[in-house]
């Protein structure tokens, strides 16, 4: 791959998980896809702002929407996204105490 092509794509990878909303979609898709609204209520946040981080992950790639009817259905893109989510997760990170940022949930 080249150099260029693999730093656009962890770029994009990066900005998804930057936000703890957008972190948390994807986890829950990896699991198996979801509807907006039920994922919505989920993860306690508006409709709208769900569209919102939808649109994004969409964006970056890294999430497809299936239509449905009236409904859309959305899953990752790729299932070796979901491998990839578990590897990150499997890894322990030891923060320097002193540069330990804030995360908001």
């Amino acid at each position: 791959m080249e150099t260029l092509v693999a730093v656009n794509a962890l770029s994009r990878f990066g900005h998804a998980l930057s936000d703890p909303i957008r972190s948390r979609i994807l986890v829950e898709l990896s699991t198996g896809p979801g509807y907006p609204a039920e994922m919505s209520e989920l993860l306690g946040v508006s409709r709208q702002r769900m569209s919102n981080h939808l649109a994004c992950l969409r964006g970056c790639g890294l999430v497809v929407m299936v239509p449905e009817g009236r409904r859309a259905r959305y899953e990752l893109a790729d299932q070796r996204l979901s491998h990839a989510l578990e590897d990150l997760l499997g890894v322990v990170l030891s923060p320097d105490p002193e540069h330990v940022m804030p995360i908001p949930v």
